[in-house]
């Protein structure tokens, strides 16, 4: 019988769109209804998630280079300067 304590696991998206497990906690977060990613602090995930929308659209993403491979566009509130240049490239 082992004394250690099982390492918490995290579930995060990978840039496949497939779900996977790792010891260490995703770096950004994101929803799926819109694939929009968002920095762990950002207020309008804070306040969307306090009012009970979206919680079970939540995902986690181990850094931006794979939640951008995985489709998702940078959030208008957090990430202005990513999203403004992420929605002139859109439009060229």
């Amino acid at each position: 019988m082992s004394d250690e304590t099982p390492k918490k696991m995290y579930k995060l998206l990978g840039a496949d769109g497939e779900f996977y497990y790792s010891e260490k906690p995703g770096t950004i977060d994101g929803w799926t209804t819109g694939k929009i990613y968002h920095r762990l602090d950002c207020s309008k995930v804070k306040g969307e998630l306090a009012l009970g929308h979206l919680k079970e659209t939540l995902v986690s993403f181990k850094d931006e280079q794979t939640a951008i491979a995985a489709g998702y566009r940078p959030c208008y509130f957090c990430l202005r300067e990513k999203y403004t240049e992420w929605k002139q490239r859109q439009s060229t």
